[in-house]
């Protein structure tokens, strides 16, 4: 598994129902073709999506992200940057839970200062700013992989409102 699996799948689960396809998902992440069928088909092999790889095994993969996440693709706030709110800092938690410090993904075109914390992958700011549920899911798993317990926990009920 790669970062990039992770940012896909979960486009694929906030489109629920919705029909989907590989160079839509390509466009809408920033992310090649060549990439998203690749991630397709590592995500098939590890057990997150069926064999169509259409359908997401939604529980396997909120399974993945509360227990896995933050072990497997680890992070650590960094130093002051202009850049896009990001885990606590931004939407939906940031109603829920006070914090002195922001945390951001640096991003160019960003309007708040804060410790980085480097998004699954780099084209994630940009594909945020198309999707506003998508940049409340990848917000979530930035809490996952940074937060304390109780921002964890409330991350693992947000995203299993979204996802299961």
């Amino acid at each position: 598994m790669r970062p990039q699996d992770i940012v896909i799948l979960l486009k694929i689960a906030i489109k629920g129902e919705q029909s989907w396809n590989m160079k839509a998902l390509s466009q809408e992440l920033e992310i090649s073709a060549s990439e998203v069928s690749e991630s397709l088909n590592r995500s098939s092999f590890a057990g997150l999506l069926f064999q169509d790889k259409k359908q997401l095994m939604r529980q396997a993969l909120m399974d993945f992200l509360q227990y896995g996440l933050r072990y497997v693709y680890p992070q650590q706030p960094g130093a002051l940057v202009r850049g896009m709110p990001t885990a606590h800092s931004a939407p939906p938690l940031d109603n829920e839970i006070m914090s002195d410090a922001p945390y951001v993904w640096p991003y160019y075109d960003g309007t708040v200062r804060g410790q980085a914390v480097e998004p699954l992958y780099p084209s994630v700011p940009a594909a945020c700013l198309k999707d506003p549920v998508f940049y409340e899911v990848m917000a979530l798993c930035d809490a996952l992989r940074v937060g304390r317990a109780r921002e964890r926990n409330f991350a693992v009920e947000e995203l299993k409102k979204r996802i299961c």
